[in-house]
């Protein structure tokens, strides 16, 4: 690496360019500030004793922040003020600064701007990017005022922790770019920079894995692959603290996204991906109605790692969860008497009234009720006949086992009901054709017709673009299944994302390596390798003990489903020594995939990336 004096000139000598890597800001989502590199790395970096500072954010950085720590948690590491470093600021001499921004041009200009000799804004600059910064960039920093710089480092990470096993790139153009058949789309250019994301997150886990690939549908996931790869050999040759980093225990999949279509539009019934399916969850945040002693008032709840009933209950089926709360406030509540009965969210307002020493444990219990009814009134009448119509469908087998022979039998009582939308119709559709491995021209323009959905036809036809056959039936066998007849699950949920079948083949050593073909190869005395394989055992180990589990990354070209993100956590939790950590661009509701989908043939329109909060 270069040293920073090279590039400032007239900057103080003692001032190293360095890179460092994160801590566990993966394993940080929302719930525990200490730890994550964020803190230790930059706030601590930099703090005294009984000395404020402001942090200077860009857009970019402000999303990361605010996906992994809240102001209170800035505020107790010494942080007075968070301003938006592109909008015009007052000037604080006294006040020394902590500039956290991504290494672009537009942010180091206002860096630059903000130290100008005997102009400057604050006392002193503790520069941090978020990424590698190119040597122009640190050119532009010679002319700033001499020796306000005190320290400038390089944070590599550039993706964002969702939950505790979940990151993404947030990547919205990632889909379009990727799968358009418009041939002026820079498909190149968005794969480097998803290669460069996925080391990043490497490189906060500290690891160099093996990485292989999913040969079909596209190829899009072995070329990642091979810049993943590329990638992380150019990061360990230059990484100070581990230097030609051999190989870890530890593996790295990628996947296309056209690898499992089912996933992608068939009606979840687990908690989590049910509510972003069926209710208008914007941003996470859940809009209800509750009874106060004022009377009735307009709420909102956050759905996220902070809220321990949540994630308690977010990958269990509807059943269990509506199951599960009215126990949970008859143990919270001191009198069993005040909980008897069938829970609502008009009893559950009246007990809080009547035991207010209780209302904040059971605000919870109240929202994940309003959740579970309002996606009970979604499910009852139309959509529990469809769901047993898309289980049909997807596995080619009813609730007894029995092979479907005709399906489109199974089909045409959805395309004949008028209660249900097209919406609905469509995802059926979809069904059907991804079970008969493709159809006709005509047989397709026939379903067109017949659901009157003509103006939707890009919806249905566009799925060739992501490698899922539709008008020409493929040739090509689909992959065989794992049996899990003997495993118990309800009738209406019987489909099991493919990726879960991935996941536990990887970790028996069973992924056909012709099929899997390997970029790298990590350590043969693999910790997933089938000898120590224990599916049935429950995962205990404990946080200080994972630090020997291997992880096993998957990452999703193109979007990942809540429901795949369930069998992450299930594939982990039945494992001691793996922990899945899964990945994409994005995540991908039913509603969410079909507007992409549909979009693919139109011009794209650049969508903005990130938003300041």
């Amino acid at each position: 690496m270069h040293d920073l004096t090279a590039h400032i000139g007239n900057q103080a000598s003692n001032i190293p360019r360095t890179v460092f890597i994160v801590k566990k800001l993966l394993l940080c989502k929302r719930t525990k500030f200490e730890g994550t590199e964020i803190k230790t790395e930059v706030l601590d970096d930099c703090r005294k004793q009984d000395e404020w500072k402001i942090l200077l954010l860009d857009q970019f950085t402000t999303s990361l922040l605010t996906s992994c720590c809240k102001m209170t948690d800035l505020f107790q590491e010494g942080i007075t003020v968070v301003e938006d470093i592109y909008k015009i600021r007052q000037p604080f001499p006294e006040l020394k600064a902590i500039y956290f921004i991504s290494p672009n041009e537009k942010s180091v200009d206002c860096l630059v701007n903000d130290f100008k000799p005997k102009q400057c804004k604050y006392k002193a600059a503790y520069v941090y990017f978020s990424d590698a910064c190119h040597d122009s960039l640190f050119t532009k920093l010679k002319s700033c005022a001499p020796k306000t710089i005190k320290t400038c480092k390089e944070v590599n990470i550039s993706f964002f922790p969702r939950e505790s096993q979940v990151f993404l790139l947030n990547l919205p153009d990632a889909f379009h770019l990727l799968y358009s058949p418009d041939k002026c789309v820079d498909k190149e250019t968005a794969l480097q920079t998803i290669a460069e994301q996925i080391v990043t997150l490497c490189a906060t886990l500290e690891e160099n894995p093996g990485v292989r690939y999913k040969r079909e549908p596209l190829d899009n996931a072995e070329n990642l692959a091979n810049l993943v790869e590329e990638k992380l050999v150019q990061y360990y040759k230059t990484d100070e603290r581990n230097p030609f980093k051999e190989k870890s225990q530890s593996q790295l999949l990628i996947l296309d996204r056209g690898f499992d279509p089912v996933s992608t539009v068939l009606h979840e019934l687990t908690f989590q991906a049910m509510i972003y399916d069926l209710l208008p969850i914007e941003n996470d945040v859940y809009k209800y109605q509750a009874e106060t002693s004022l009377g009735t008032k307009d709420k909102e709840g956050r759905l996220d790692e902070s809220d321990e009933l949540w994630v308690k209950i977010r990958h269990k089926h509807i059943a269990d969860v509506l199951d599960e709360i009215p126990k949970l406030v008859k143990e919270i509540s001191s009198s069993k008497k005040e909980a008897e009965g069938k829970l609502s969210i008009s009893n559950l307002s009246s007990l809080m009234k009547k035991m207010p020493h209780i209302r904040k444990q059971i605000s919870k219990q109240t929202l994940h009720l309003g959740l579970a009814e309002d996606c009970m009134q979604k499910f009852k009448g139309n959509l529990e006949k469809l769901c047993k119509v898309e289980q049909d469908l997807a596995l080619g087998t009813d609730a007894e086992g029995l092979k479907v022979k005709e399906h489109m039998r199974v089909l045409l009582p959805v395309l004949l009901n008028k209660e249900l939308d097209n919406y609905d119709k469509i995802r059926a559709i979809l069904l059907y054709i991804f079970v008969e491995n493709g159809t006709t021209q005509e047989n397709l323009d026939r379903l067109i017709q017949h659901a009157k959905i003509e103006s939707d036809g890009e919806v249905l036809k566009n799925w060739k673009y992501i490698g899922v056959p539709i008008v020409q039936k493929s040739l090509h066998r689909k992959p065989a299944r794992r049996d899990r007849s003997r495993e118990e699950t309800f009738q209406l949920s019987r489909w099991t994302p493919i990726i879960k079948d991935v996941l536990e083949d990887n970790i028996e050593n069973k992924l056909d390596s012709r099929e899997w073909p390997y970029c790298s190869e990590c350590p043969s005395a693999w910790n997933g390798s089938g000898a120590v394989s224990a599916r049935q055992k429950h995962n205990t180990v404990g946080r200080e003990d994972r630090k020997t589990v291997s992880k096993l990354i998957i990452f999703v070209i193109g979007g990942i489903t809540y429901s795949e993100i369930r069998c992450a956590y299930e594939v982990t939790n039945a494992n001691k020594f793996v922990q899945v950590i899964i990945g994409s661009t994005h995540i991908i509701t039913p509603k969410k995939m079909l507007a992409d989908i549909k979009d693919l043939t139109k011009p794209r329109i650049p969508k903005e990336t990130f938003t300041i909060e």
